[in-house]
């Protein structure tokens, strides 16, 4: 086990990384949607061609996580690569919640889809699925840093 020395009471690479996955989740589909209703301009907004820039913010998220990854792991230095078992546990914690958010919110565009709603929607509902799960994840790591696990 390696045990990480946080006495200095700064964040721990494992707590910064959390804190820009949650911009980053926040930002991106923030961005997506916005640049979907400007492009609706008003009208019907299922008309509107979303799977490019659908496809664009996926990729951005990816590539903007990897960015600030390799940012971050070269300003951290040696604690990038430390992980203690409190870093493990939150992680853990992390994914949990996300898979269940995920597992739950995963059930409208399936709904939807038996449903057969315009793919619009589908798309849409399955997208903010998978953003909330990565914002609930992220959010959980954070609090679970903050107020101690």
């Amino acid at each position: 086990m390696v045990v990480v020395d946080r006495t200095g009471g700064g964040m721990s690479f494992q707590e910064k990384r959390a804190w820009v996955y949650a911009v980053i989740g926040l930002c991106v589909p923030v961005v997506y949607f916005a640049v979907i209703f400007v492009r609706a301009g008003g009208g019907d907004v299922t008309r509107t061609a979303y799977v490019v820039p659908m496809l664009v913010a996926i990729g951005g998220a990816v590539v903007l996580n990897i960015a600030a990854e390799v940012v971050a792991g070269i300003a951290a230095g040696r604690e990038a690569g430390l992980k203690d078992e409190r870093d493990r546990q939150i992680g853990r914690l992390g994914e949990y919640v996300g898979f269940y958010v995920m597992s739950v919110l995963a059930l409208v565009p399936l709904g939807l889809a038996m449903g057969e709603a315009a793919h619009f929607w589908i798309a849409h509902t399955l997208y903010l699925a998978f953003v909330l799960a990565a914002l609930a994840s992220a959010v959980t790591k954070i609090v679970a840093y903050r107020r101690g696990l």
